[in-house]
C-alpha cells in the first residue's frame, strides 16, 4: 500500500510522545508498506536526522517550522479562522507541494496524525485516516484553567473555541478515525456520534526491549518529560513543590530527579535551593540516557492533571520495572487497577502517601512491578499495534 503520512513533527529523535508514537509506527509499516513522510521540522532538527528517516521512507518531504510565539504568527491568527496551534504551522509552501505530491504519487491511503495539520492537507479523493493523539480542545481548556494570567483567558477561550470546531470540523470530514485511548474515543463519539473511532494505542519504544527483567529498588523517585509540553512542566512544578515535600518528611534520604529535555528556567529556580532535587537534562536524542534513568531509579512519580492521551513515559516505567505513582488521568487508556499495576491517587497529598507506602514495602513494590510489566508486554507492544492500524487501512482501502 502507498501511504502518505502527515505528522506536525519530524519523528527522529523520538523524544516526545507523539515523535516516540510516529517514529515506531513507520519503523513497523514501512516493513509492509511504501510510505512518504510529509513532516515538520524545527531548528534543532540536522540533516542527518532527517536522512535517518529515509531509512523507512520513500521519501521525505520536510517544511520548516519555526519558532512558536512571533508577531506574524499572532497577528495571523487573530485575522484566521484558524487557532494559534495551526498557525505556527504555517508556510507558504506546503499546500501547493502536497498537492502536487498527492497528484503525482498515486497514494491508497493518506495517515494525518493529529488534526491540526489538516488544515494544509488539500481536498483529494484519496482515503483519510486521522489519528488523534490528544484531544488539543481538553488539553488548552485545562491550561485555561490553571493559568493565572487572568487577563488573558477572554483571548485563550477564543483559541481553545477555534480548536474544537476545527477538530469537529475534521473528525467530520475524515474517512476514518482513531484516538489513542478509549476514554478519548468516547468523547470524540460524542461529538461526532455517526463516525466509528477505532482505538490505536501508545506502545513503548523498541529502545525498551533491552531493559533488564529484574527489580531495581532504590529510594530516588523521577519525572520523565520533554519540557517544552505543558503537561510535562505543571506535572514536575507540582511534584517538586507539592508532593516532594510531603515525601521527603517521613523519607528523609529521597531523591527526585527531574528528567527529560529543555527544562524551564522556572523549572530551574524553583529547585535551585533543595539539594534533595536535580535537574538531569537530556539530549533529545539521548535515547540511551532515557532508558538508563528507568533502569537506575526507584519510582515513577507523575503528578499528570492534563487530560488526554496515554503517556508513553508511563508505558516505559511498566516495561522497565519501574512502578509508577499518577493520578487518575495519568493512568488512563491503561486498563490499570490501584495498588494492583499502578498506584493511583488524586491529590499531591495522596499521591505522596501512595509513594511512601510502595517505598516502605517491597512486597507491594515487587507485585505493582512485575504485573505492570505483564501488562506492558502483552498490550502496548508496537508490531501488534501497527497490524491493528493496518486492519483501519485496509477497512478504509
Amino acid at each position: 500500500m502507498k501511504i502518505l503520512m502527515l505528522t506536525p513533527y519530524l519523528p527522529y529523535p523520538p523524544s516526545a510522545g507523539g515523535q516516540i508514537r510516529s517514529y515506531n509506527l513507520i519503523k513497523h509499516l514501512s516493513q509492509r508498506h511504501e510510505i512518504t513522510l510529509a513532516c515538520f521540522t524545527r531548528d534543532t532538527n540536522t540533516p542527518d536526522q532527517v536522512a535517518h528517516m529515509e531509512k523507512f521512507c520513500k521519501k521525505v518531504l520536510v517544511f520548516k517550522r519555526g519558532k512558536a510565539w512571533t508577531i506574524p504568527n499572532i497577528l495571523r491568527t487573530g485575522f484566521s479562522v484558524y487557532p494559534f496551534l495551526v498557525m505556527i504551522y504555517y508556510t507558504p509552501e506546503i499546500r501547493p507541494r502536497l498537492e502536487e505530491e498527492i497528484k503525482t504519487g498515486h497514494y491508497d491511503l493518506i495517515h494525518a496524525e493529529t488534526s491540526y495539520v489538516m488544515p494544509y492537507l488539500p481536498k483529494s479523493d484519496v482515503p483519510t485516516v486521522l489519528v488523534e493523539q490528544t484531544i488539543m480542545s481538553r488539553v488548552f481548556a485545562h491550561q485555561i484553567e490553571t493559568d493565572k494570567r487572568w487577563w488573558l483567558r477572554p483571548l485563550l477561550l477564543i483559541d481553545v473555541a477555534k480548536i474544537a470546531y476545527w477538530e469537529k470540523y475534521f473528525w467530520k470530514r475524515a474517512d476514518r478515525l482513531a484516538a489513542v485511548s478509549a476514554e478519548d474515543a468516547a468523547i470524540i463519539k460524542k461529538v461526532v456520534p455517526n463516525k466509528d473511532v477505532a482505538v490505536i494505542p501508545n506502545g513503548v519504544g523498541d529502545d525498551f526491549d533491552r531493559t533488564f527483567d529484574q527489580l531495581h529498588y532504590n529510594p530516588t523517585i523521577f519525572y520523565m518529560g520533554n519540557y517544552k509540553w505543558m503537561q510535562n512542566w505543571e506535572a514536575a512544578e507540582i511534584l517538586a513543590t507539592k508532593v516532594f515535600p510531603l515525601i521527603a518528611n517521613k523519607i528523609p534520604d529521597i531523591q527526585l530527579n527531574l528528567v527529560g529535555q529543555f527544562p524551564t528556567p522556572s523549572l530551574r529556580a524553583m529547585v535551585k535551593h533543595n539539594p534533595n532535587i536535580h535537574i538531569v537534562e537530556l539530549d533529545d536524542s539521548d535515547r540511551e540516557g532515557v532508558v538508563k534513568t528507568y533502569q537506575n531509579s526507584g519510582l515513577l512519580v507523575a503528578p499528570i492533571y492534563g487530560p488526554s492521551g496515554t503517556r508513553l513515559k508511563i508505558l516505559a516505567a511498566m516495561a522497565s520495572m519501574t512502578p509508577v505513582v499518577t493520578t487518575p488521568i495519568g493512568a488512563e487508556g491503561l486498563g490499570i487497577k490501584d495498588g494492583q499495576s499502578m498506584m493511583i491517587g488524586a491529590t499531591p497529598e495522596q499521591l505522596a502517601a501512595k509513594t511512601v507506602q510502595i517505598l516502605s514495602d517491597k512486597k507491594l513494590y515487587q507485585k505493582i512491578a512485575i504485573n505492570a510489566k505483564k501488562i506492558a508486554d502483552v498490550g502496548f507492544t508496537w508490531e501488534p499495534i501497527s497490524k491493528k492500524l493496518e486492519t483501519i487501512y485496509n477497512s478504509v482501502v
